[in-house]
């Protein structure tokens, strides 16, 4: 099987600590780039979300968010050091009784004193261990979307490669036509112009032209490209790069076909051939 790059996923999680839900985005990278959007106090769990993207996957631009949001219950909650605020009140009464002065005392000025407001932190250990949990589900979709995605590549990329294989078919059948064709209009113009012509003075210049217009090499090539291709869509796995270099090498054959072309039936043929290539290519730049 193969995998696309371009994929998403969404990983939703209910806690009794509240909610949350990882975003996965894929596209098309020629090496494996990953971008976090992270809450500040979940940074620390960065590099092993890093780790287990790298376990899994090959190639592709990832963007990964979290949304998360506590519960009520399970926020952090604020309480009062009832013991250190009794201290206080009763250092206060002493000191407006030494003073001999009345003066109320303020609850603000009383909340400032250091220690006296404590909180509740959260166990984010715990948390943490639901996210990764949660983060290895939404790999395991992501995944799931991209074999999709693969899959409906190797029908689309096939399909071209019949296309090709048809106009190799096409090119070979009419090869001896176009020799024929101009053998005759070479003689056609000779007794157009009344000028005698030489046999063997043709037979040469017909054995240099056929010479110059072989392409039974480039199309036996294009035949062994096709077969490879086909063979590395069935095989899987991380094949996009070679099949990228394969397309360099199905255009360079296709180029050399067109150039070599004397006939507009071998034209249309390198120029048909050309086109389903960057088709191909075109898909090709989302397989991982």
């Amino acid at each position: 099987m193969i995998h696309s790059m371009t994929a998403f996923a969404r990983q939703p999680i209910k806690a009794s600590w509240g909610n949350a839900h990882w975003e996965i985005r894929s596209v098309n990278q020629r090496f494996l780039e990953t971008n976090f959007r992270l809450p500040e106090a979940f940074r620390s769990i960065e590099f092993q979300l890093r780790d287990r993207l790298r376990k899994r996957m090959q190639r592709g631009k990832l963007d990964i968010s979290l949304r998360l949001e506590y519960s009520p219950t399970e926020a952090d909650a604020i309480s009062i050091n009832e013991k250190l605020a009794n201290q206080l009140i009763q250092a206060h009464k002493q000191l407006q009784a030494a003073a001999s002065t009345e003066q109320a005392l303020q609850i603000t000025d009383l909340m400032r004193w250091p220690g006296l407001l404590q909180t509740t932190e959260l166990d984010t250990s715990r948390v943490e261990k639901d996210l990764l949990a949660a983060f290895d589900e939404a790999i395991d979709a992501l995944l799931s979307m991209r074999q999709r995605e693969g899959d409906a590549l190797i029908d689309i990329i096939q399909a071209r490669l019949d296309g090709i294989a048809e106009q190799v078919i096409v090119v070979r059948g009419c090869m001896d036509d176009i020799i024929q064709w101009q053998r005759d209009r070479i003689t056609n113009r000779f007794t157009e112009a009344k000028i005698e012509l030489d046999p063997e003075r043709l037979e040469q210049e017909m054995v240099m032209l056929a010479q110059k217009v072989d392409v039974e090499e480039e199309l036996d090539r294009l035949d062994t490209h096709i077969q490879e291709v086909s063979r590395l869509l069935k095989k899987g796995g991380t094949i996009g790069r070679r099949l990228d270099f394969l397309m360099q090498e199905l255009n360079r054959e296709a180029n050399t076909l067109g150039s070599k072309s004397i006939s507009s039936k071998t034209t249309a043929a390198s120029v048909e051939i050309k086109v389903l290539i960057e088709q191909m290519r075109e898909q090709i730049q989302n397989i991982e």
